[in-house]
C-alpha cells in the first residue's frame, strides 16, 4: 500500500482558519492527505484520506439523524484510537449531536471503577446514546441499566446497524457547542468541560499558528496520545485537520508495550511534529533507547512538543543523550502548558530555543514564595529546576496573583489565572464549580502554581496539592522524584500528599509494593522514607501499596493524588498494606 501522502499537490494550506469543525473536515476531504493507524509491531492496519474520514461520517450523520436522535443530544463514545471513533465523532457533528468522548479503562483489571466512572460520565453528560469499541459493550450495557433514557448503547456495529435514510445534514456551526470533554479530575471529580466551536477554533489558530506549532506545508505527525484527552483529541486530531495535516497513530497500549514504534513512525514516515508528557519521554527513554534500530533517523523531527504534565528536565537531558546520536536535535523541544478548560493550549515556547530551566533556592520557594535565583544551579539538594514553558497565546492574558488576587511581580509565586476567546463558557450543568474557578468577567483559575520570568510563566505545581509542613511548603513532586532519583521506586509508582493530624500536617507516601516478603517490604518502606528526608528534609509515612490495587490515574493517564488520599483515608489500603512510620530525624 501507498503511504497516505504527507504533502496535498492541489489544496493549498489553510491554518486553522474555519468556524466549524465540519468545516475544517470539508476543506480537508478536499485534498489527499488523511490519516493511518498502525499497531505495536508499526505495521498499518487501515490508512483513511480526509475524504474518506468526511464520507463515513456523513453515512454515520445520516444513520443518526434517521433514529430520531435529535439535534443537541449527546452521544458518549469511548474513545480508544481506531477508525469508529472519527466515524462516531465526526458523524455527531454533521448530526448536530455533541459527541462526548471518554476514557477507555486503564490497565488490568479495576472493573468496578470504570462502570463507577461511566455512570457519573453517562449522569453528568445527559447522553441518550453511548457506543464503542466491542470489547467495552459489556461495560456500556452493565451501566446503561440505570439510566433508561440510553435509547442505544454498544460497539459501533450499533450504529453501522441503521439504515441510513435519505435526510438533510444539520452540521454543529460557529454558533454551536462542539463536544464536552470531561476534566482528568487530578484533584477533584471530573467534570463535563463545555468546548464550543468558537473557543476551539479560537485555540487552534493559537496552536497552529506561528506562536505556538507554527504548522508549515509539508509537515506530518506521529501520535500515541489518547484521544479521550485534550492534547490527543485537539493537539493531534483537530490541530492535523485544521491544517490539512497527516497523521500516523499508535494507541497508548501499543506506544506503552514498545515505545520504540513511536520513534521509528518519526524516523521512517520522515515525521516533523509529535508531542508527549514527560513520562513518555522517560518511557522512550529507558524501554526504547536499547531497541534502536542502526537506522533511527530522529532528523526530520523539527517539534518535539512537551506538556500535560510538569515538564522534567532530567528526563529530557537523559532522551537527548539516549537519541543524539540518532539525529535527534535538542533544540527541537518546545514546552508548553495547558489545560481542557482552556481547550487545550495557554502558552508556547519560542521555536529553535529547546527547553530552557530556571533554577532556584529550594528554602526560598517553601518561605517567602519567591523563586529566587539558585547560587549554585548544580547543588540538587539546595537549587530546584523548573521549565519555562513560554508565553500566552496571542489573544489571551495570563496574570500570577496572590490570595488577595493582587498581580504578583516577575519571580514571585501565585495561582496563575488566564483570560481569552478560548476559555470554556462553563462546566456541563454545574453552576457551582463554574463559579468556583471562572470569574463574572471572564478571568480563569487555573488551580496551578507558578510565577512569570520576562513574560514567560514557569509551572510550579498544583495549588490544591501542596503540602504544608511547619509552614513551609514542599511539592509532592519534589517527594516523588526524589523517590524515583534514588531508583528506589519506578516512576509512577508513588503518591505524595499530606493528612491533618492532632499535631498538624502529615506527609504520606503511597507506593506500589513489587516485593513481598516482610523484609523486602520494610526495607523498602524504609528506603522511600531516606529518599524524602534526604530530598525535603521532612519525615513521612509510607504505605506499601499491593499491585494489585495499584495507584488510582486520571483518564489522561495521570497519578491522582487526590484519589490516593482519599482511598488512604477510606482505609482501602490498611488491611493489605504495610506502613512505616519513621522516627524523627
Amino acid at each position: 500500500m501507498t503511504l497516505i501522502p504527507t504533502r496535498n499537490r492541489q489544496l493549498a494550506l489553510r491554518r486553522a482558519d474555519f468556524r466549524s469543525v465540519p468545516e475544517m473536515l470539508d476543506y480537508a476531504a478536499r485534498g489527499e492527505t488523511g490519516v493511518t493507524f498502525y499497531n505495536a509491531r508499526g505495521e498499518r492496519l487501515s490508512d483513511l484520506a480526509w475524504r474518506e474520514v468526511r464520507e463515513r461520517a456523513q453515512v454515520t450523520a445520516r444513520k443518526l439523524i434517521g433514529a430520531g436522535f435529535a439535534r443537541g443530544d449527546r452521544l458518549l463514545i469511548t474513545a480508544d484510537t481506531w477508525p469508529g471513533f472519527f466515524d462516531a465523532f465526526f458523524g455527531a457533528q454533521y448530526a448536530g449531536l455533541l459527541p462526548v468522548p471518554v476514557s477507555i479503562p486503564v490497565g488490568i483489571g479495576g472493573k468496578e471503577a470504570y462502570l463507577d466512572q461511566l455512570r457519573r460520565q453517562l449522569a453528568a453528560s445527559g447522553a441518550v446514546a453511548a457506543v464503542g469499541i466491542d470489547d467495552l459493550a459489556g461495560f456500556l450495557a452493565e451501566a446503561a441499566r440505570e439510566f433508561p433514557a440510553l435509547r442505544l448503547h454498544g460497539g459501533i456495529g450499533v450504529i453501522e446497524a441503521l439504515p441510513e435514510k435519505p435526510v438533510e445534514l444539520r452540521p454543529l456551526g460557529p454558533s454551536d457547542h462542539c463536544y464536552v470533554q470531561f476534566s482528568s479530575g487530578s484533584t477533584r471529580h471530573p467534570h463535563g468541560i463545555q468546548i464550543t466551536q468558537a473557543a476551539l477554533m479560537a485555540n487552534l489558530a493559537g496552536i497552529t499558528g506561528p506562536a505556538g506549532l507554527d504548522v508549515r506545508l509539508g509537515d506530518r505527525a506521529v501520535s500515541w496520545l489518547p484521544l479521550y484527552h485534550d492534547m490527543g483529541l485537539i493537539g493531534f486530531l483537530m490541530a492535523p485537520l485544521a491544517t490539512q495535516m497527516s497523521i500516523d497513530y499508535l494507541t497508548p497500549r501499543d506506544f506503552a508495550r514498545r515505545p520504540m514504534q513511536w520513534l521509528n513512525l518519526i524516523s521512517r514516515n520522515r515525521a516533523t511534529i509529535a508531542y508527549s508528557p514527560s513520562f513518555g519521554y522517560d518511557l522512550a527513554t529507558r524501554r526504547g533507547a536499547l531497541q534502536a534500530p542502526d537506522d533511527l533517523d530522529l532528523s526530520s523531527w523539527r517539534v518535539a512538543g512537551i506538556g500535560g504534565d510538569m515538564v522534567r528536565p532530567d528526563v529530557l537531558d537523559r532522551f537527548v543523550d539516549a537519541f543524539a546520536s540518532k539525529g535527534f536535535d535538542r533544540s527541537a523541544f518546545l514546552p508548553s502548558y495547558g489545560m481542557a478548560e482552556v481547550c487545550l493550549a495557554i502558552t508556547f515556547c519560542a521555536h529553535g530555543t529547546g527547553a530552557r530551566t530556571d533554577s532556584v533556592e529550594r528554602a526560598a520557594l517553601g518561605g517567602d514564595q519567591r523563586a529566587t535565583p539558585a547560587t549554585d544551579p548544580q547543588d540538587e539538594q539546595g537549587a530546584r529546576r523548573f521549565v519555562i514553558c513560554g508565553r500566552v497565546l496571542p489573544g489571551h492574558r495570563l496574570e500570577v496573583r496572590d490570595e488577595t488576587g493582587k498581580v504578583r511581580a516577575d519571580r514571585e509565586i501565585g495561582r496563575i489565572f488566564v483570560r481569552g476567546p478560548s476559555i470554556m463558557p462553563g462546566y456541563l450543568d454545574d453552576p457551582e464549580a463554574t463559579r468556583d474557578v471562572l470569574s463574572a468577567d471572564g478571568w480563569l483559575d487555573t488551580g496551578d502554581l507558578g510565577y512569570l520570568l520576562n513574560g514567560e510563566v514557569v509551572v510550579t505545581g498544583r495549588a490544591k496539592d501542596l503540602i504544608i509542613v511547619n509552614g513551609r511548603n514542599v511539592w509532592p513532586q519534589d517527594i516523588e522524584w526524589a523517590i524515583e532519583t534514588k531508583r528506589v521506586v519506578k516512576g509512577g509508582d508513588s503518591a505524595a500528599f499530606s493528612v491533618e493530624t492532632t499535631e498538624g500536617e502529615r506527609v504520606v507516601v503511597a507506593v506500589l509494593a513489587r516485593v513481598a516478603s516482610d523484609d523486602a517490604r520494610t526495607a523498602l518502606a524504609r528506603d522511600v522514607a531516606g529518599a524524602v528526608r534526604e530530598a525535603v528534609a521532612v519525615d513521612c509515612d509510607v504505605v506499601l501499596v499491593p499491585p494489585t490495587l495499584g495507584l488510582p490515574m486520571t483518564s489522561s493517564g495521570k497519578l491522582s493524588r487526590s484519589r490516593t488520599k482519599a482511598n488512604y483515608l477510606a482505609g482501602l489500603y490498611a488491611s493489605a498494606a504495610f506502613s512505616s512510620k519513621p522516627a524523627a530525624a
